[in-house]
Formats: C-alpha cells, structure tokens, sequence
C-alpha cells in the first residue's frame, strides 16, 4: 500500500492518491455495440455463437430446467443450505421493514395527495460468473425483486466449461423461487434480457453487477427507447476503514484483504488517526496475505491502494464524504458517534464485530451498491429498485375553489389559457 501523511502531503497529493482509475465505457460500449446488434437481429442463433466463442461452451438449451434447480437445492450439503436460508431470512425481513406505505396527506382542506407503489412488469438480474460463483448476488437481486412482487423475473449468469450453472447458484434461484434461468453470459446476456429472444423474454429493467463488458452493454440499452432500465453501473468494488488507535488490526488487515481478493482492480483505502495502528496493520497485511489462496489478486489490488496516516477523525470523515466510498467501514472507539457526520457511503459497518462479509453475504442489507463515487447521489438494490411509484389527489369542490385562483393565475402566466379554462368551467356560470 502507498503511505501518505496528511501532515506532511498537501491535499491535492491526497486527492490524487484517492483518485480512483477512469472506466471509459467509451471503448468497450463500441466494442459491445456490434454483440448487441447481432443478438437483437438473430435472438437464440447469436446466444449460441457467442456462448460458444466466449464461454467455450456450445448449448442447445439456454434455459436451466425446474427440476434441476430443485435437484440442486436438495443436494447442497447441510451447513450451505442452512447459510443460504439464515441468508434469506435476514435479507428479507431488513427489505421488508425499510418499505414504508404512503399515506395520504391534505395539503389544504379537500385537497388529499399520496403516492402509490406498483412492482414492475419484469426484471432481468444479471449473475456474474468469472472467477467466482457469485450464489450471494442471487439471494440480493432476487429476494427485493420478489417481495416487489415483480411477476417476470429472467436470471442470466455464464455457463461453465461444461455448460452446467454452479449447483450454489441454481439452488439459491430455488430458494428465492426464480424459475426463468439461462445459461447466458456477458453483452449477449444483457442484449438477450433487454430486447428478447426466442428463449429469453424481454423484461423491463435489468439489476446487477458485471465486468466491464457487461456494463457497457448496460449503459447501451439503457439510452435506447426500446431497450431496458437498469439498476446503476457498477465499476470496482471499494472499502473505506477509519480507524482509531483502539482498533484491532488484525481485523483491519483481514477486512482490507477480504475486499482486496474481489478484484485486482479493487479500490482499498485505509484513513487512520494511529501511526502504531498503521504500522501494526501493514506487518498484519504482509502475514494474512502470504497464505490467500488469492493472493495475486489481493497483492495486486493492494499494490494501488494507499493509507493516509490523519490528523484527526473529523478529518477522516471529510475525506470519506469526499470520496463515497461504496463500503466504509469505521472501527474506532465510538463508531455509533461519527455516524451522523457521514453524508456519502454505499453501506456503513459500525464497529469492530461488523466486518463487511457479512454486508456481502448475510446480515439483511444489500451488497449491490454504488462504486465510482456515485454514492454521493444514490443508493444499493432494495425493493424500491424493482418498484415504481405514481402520485394520486382527490379533490372535493370546496377544495378546487380554494385552489381556483391560484391554478389560474400560474396557467395564465404560463399563456396556456385551457389550462385555466378546465378549472374555471368547474364553477358555473361560466364565462
């Protein structure tokens, strides 16, 4: 890790040292066009050329059977299916209780205004495959979508070598009740949901993480009128650990590796009043990573992180609001007290006993969140991602006349006088 001093590097060198690698989409969205193009031209005959050319895999059948997924489910080992429905519960009911109903509100006397809220007509959840089986996404994508009682959801997710789904995964789609699984990977997968193909149906909006080709495909069919929604363009996965001199750094050191292993790109940043607590976590990073099985993943994203020795937390939290980080983790002695100060995070761990793994995999939030800084602007996958709302008014006659004068003098203002006229003809005589 890169070691910076806030009092000794002025603040554009620790600007710079948070500064996180530009994506440019820009390439990979040209490179992407053409696979999307082909795959809303040709449907299941561009899946089977493309599963083929970039999974190695040729299939005759995109479409994970019902009866495997339950198969898959029945044959997971006790203590994972137990994990995966402890998993389910928390998640559930963390989504259930953070959705409040709407209720109406009088804005002046016989004038009631209030929002409705109506699940979306169909979802695609993305999967991601690559080096690791993600069976966690499952459970984050596809609870919220079914408790926002979406009736269509598809899953995609790569296909291994052999052209079978990871048991894990199938078993998770079982337990959350998904049926409509495809073998399917990559910017075809996202062309197949966004515009359909013979197997796979055309859903509304599409929600979950992916490469960098898969956000591409993302970012292409979502500014097209006939493609689909989707949740957010996800880029690296990031932690943020403020740190006091009361923290353990052998937790510090194994929460910043469990973030590390993710992803050679990873974004790690370690703030820290302590100048022991820094010097205690580099020789913890140094032990804890010479036995990861994924260690050249780890030592590669830790290669491009830094720590930033602080003067004070005040500071650290100034630089985190900055920042956004997608995971900020705080583990000083008061944690509970710097969390009204923290305005732009994607989640919060308060503490040292909450670890973010357990964001990631089984506490009730969600670990599809904000990265690149858009932390500053929205927030991760709920029930409200697969969910749209209207606005509804009832206004009794008493209510418009006292609305009357108003409504027609801003619609005259404007020049738009039918505007006032369907107010007005409500009040006889009309002239």
């Amino acid at each position: 890790m890169r070691i910076l001093s806030s009092a000794s590097a002025g603040k554009k060198e620790i600007l710079a040292a948070l500064k996180r690698p530009a994506q440019n989409l820009a390439v990979y969205r040209e490179k992407v066009r053409p696979i999307i193009a082909v795959v809303r031209k040709e449907g299941d005959a561009a899946l089977r050329r493309f599963t083929k050319q970039f999974d190695g895999v040729e299939l005759s059948s995109f479409q994970v059977p019902a009866e495997d997924l339950q198969t898959a489910l029945k044959s997971l080992p006790k203590n994972l299916r137990q994990s995966l429905e402890n998993a389910w519960q928390n998640i559930a009911r963390f989504q259930n209780e953070v959705v409040l109903p709407s209720e109406p509100i009088e804005t002046q006397p016989g004038v009631s205004c209030w929002r409705e809220t109506r699940p979306i007509g169909s979802a695609g959840l993305y999967i991601p495959g690559g080096t690791a089986p993600l069976v966690s996404t499952v459970l984050m994508l596809g609870i919220p979508a079914k408790l926002a009682g979406v009736k269509q959801i598809a899953l995609c997710t790569p296909p291994r070598k052999d052209g079978k789904i990871a048991a894990p995964i199938l078993a998770a789609c079982a337990l959350v009740g998904i049926e409509g699984v495809f073998a399917v990977g990559g910017a075809q997968a996202i062309a197949a949901m966004a515009y359909g193909t013979e197997s796979i149906p055309k859903v509304e909006k599409i929600a979950g993480p992916g490469n960098v080709y898969v956000s591409a495909s993302k970012a292409e069919v979502s500014i097209d009128p006939e493609g689909a929604a989707i949740d957010m363009l996800a880029g690296p996965s990031e932690l943020m650990i403020i740190a006091d001199g009361s923290a353990n750094p052998a937790f510090v050191a194994a929460d910043l590796l469990s973030q590390a292993e993710h992803d050679s790109f990873s974004q790690i940043v370690f703030l820290t009043t302590s100048a022991h607590l820094l010097a205690e976590v580099q020789s913890e990073l140094a032990d804890q990573w010479s036995s990861l099985p994924r260690k050249n993943i780890a030592g590669k994203a830790l290669a491009e992180s830094c720590a930033i020795l602080i003067s004070s937390l005040e500071e650290a939290v100034s630089l985190a609001n900055l920042y956004a980080p997608e995971h900020l983790s705080i583990q000083t002695e008061c944690p509970e007290k710097l969390l009204p100060t923290i305005r732009n995070a994607g989640s919060v761990f308060l503490g040292s006993f909450s670890p973010e793994t357990v964001g990631d995999y089984c506490s009730g939030t969600n670990h599809v969140l904000p990265t690149s800084g858009t932390a500053r602007v929205q927030g991760g996958v709920s029930i409200r991602t697969f969910q749209k709302t209207f606005t509804v008014q009832t206004i009794t006659p008493a209510g418009l006349e006292s609305l009357r004068r108003t409504a027609t003098c801003l619609a005259r203002a404007e020049e738009l006088e039918a505007h006032a006229r369907a107010v007005d003809i409500r009040f006889p005589p009309f002239v």
